[in-house]
């Protein structure tokens, strides 16, 4: 960091201090995550729109593929800010650029859409262009820190070597035009390739990221993830309102739609994320890409309140069973990756476990109780029973386990 927080002039990338005291989010991280709502709004946006009109595995491929370039993109900026940000004007120009690159990002999500669900060939031109940006910011970064820190300096330069190789691979997929199987075909090999970048990386000698840093940047897009839900949860409740005008329906949507965002809320919150990786921090892998599912999941879970709000305007091709599952389901996944992070991070915990459990069996049950006929806000809010269930079920009992499993965890590591 500068000396002088007042100026920004150059200063030395040499890697930050990992046990540095009281280290937050800085505005340049939280203005860099703004562009993330944009992409979040637009995937989820247009994840309800297929699924609304039944098109479910065009839908899924389009989504995933959307999630995984932004996901990955604000992952690797995050754990490379937490070792080198030096909030110094070089710095902040090359972060920007970066922005510039999820919005490209974001506005190639509509047109790729669009050609997966026609069928044809995948247009994704301005999302692999908005990635490479990206990604080639990334790089200058890492070349810039490994002229600086010659402790760290083979470690950055296998970043920024792997990360070019892949991007050349990136390129090749920009410029060929391929149907949907083949182009997905393409981009699995780069997606193994982009993932395994840090573990090759750091096998000798590891950035200084700072692990309550990563913990508090991880929560912060949890909850930019989850406006969506709000924003969905809205959405909802002013279809009903538009269609029936104020009713019970409209009262158990507003209050089952804006339960859910904060009962996913609470639930992510329940692990105590920056003291476990604070004394795991080979865990690391595995903690930053064992939440890309958990955000997935979250953004899901916005597009499917959207979906619930286009069959109360009976502008769905779908019945209330796939409605109610395209939250439903979105949810099971949070919970269960939430779940298997837990138990990775800190160990197994039985009251954890049989926590998850129920709230699998009970928002399944959700999707059958719309089979059978309940109407969509009764399946909402029934969903929204049983993550509150589950959570007062914590604050009862699964505490303990948690404090005793950090425990556990500080005593190993001395």
């Amino acid at each position: 960091m500068s000396s002088n927080p007042l100026r920004h002039a150059l200063s030395r990338m040499g890697g930050r201090d990992p046990h540095e005291k009281h280290r937050t989010a800085t505005p340049l991280e939280l203005f860099f995550d703004l562009t993330f709502v944009i992409a979040f709004g637009v995937a989820g946006s247009q994840f309800a729109h297929a699924v609304a009109e039944a098109h479910f595995g065009a839908g899924l491929l389009g989504f995933g593929f959307a999630m995984f370039a932004v996901i990955w993109a604000w992952i690797n900026f995050t754990w490379f800010a937490s070792a080198y940000d030096t909030d110094d004007w070089v710095f902040r120009v090359v972060t920007m650029i970066q922005m510039v690159g999820v919005l490209i990002l974001a506005m190639g999500i509509e047109p790729m859409f669009h050609s997966i669900v026609e069928g044809d060939h995948v247009n994704n031109v301005a999302i692999l262009i908005g990635y490479i940006i990206m990604r080639v910011a990334l790089i200058f970064q890492w070349l810039r820190a490994a002229r600086q820190d010659p402790e760290r300096r083979e470690t950055c330069l296998r970043y920024a070597k792997y990360l070019a190789i892949v991007q050349v691979g990136w390129v090749i997929a920009l410029v060929i035009e391929t149907d949907v199987l083949t182009t997905f075909l393409l981009a699995a090999p780069l997606f193994i390739l982009e993932m395994a970048t840090p573990y090759f990386a750091e096998r000798k000698i590891r950035t200084p990221w700072h692990a309550h840093h990563i913990a508090e940047r991880y929560g912060l897009l949890a909850i930019i993830a989850l406006g969506e839900c709000l924003i969905g949860a809205i959405e909802t409740l002013r279809a009903i309102v538009a269609t029936h005008s104020w009713s019970l329906d409209a009262a158990l949507v507003g209050l089952s739609g804006t339960g859910l965002a904060f009962a996913m809320w609470w639930i992510y919150f329940i692990l105590p994320s920056g003291p476990a990786l604070h004394v795991q921090r080979h865990r690391s892998w595995v903690f930053g890409y064992g939440h890309m599912p958990v955000f997935a999941a979250i953004a899901a879970t916005g597009a499917g309140l959207h979906v619930a709000a286009y069959f109360i305007d009976h502008e769905t091709h779908i019945p209330a069973a796939a409605a109610v599952a395209s939250i439903a389901i979105p949810i099971i996944l949070f919970k269960v990756s939430l779940s298997t992070l837990y138990g990775i991070m800190l160990g197994p915990d039985r009251e954890h476990l049989w926590s998850s459990t129920l709230v699998v069996l009970g928002l399944a049950s959700s999707i059958a109780m719309a089979a059978a006929g309940a109407s969509v806000p009764v399946c909402m809010l029934a969903m929204m029973l049983v993550l509150g269930l589950s959570i007062a079920y914590d604050e009862r009992r699964g505490h303990k386990g948690r404090a005793a499993a950090l425990r556990r965890l500080e005593t190993a590591a001395g």
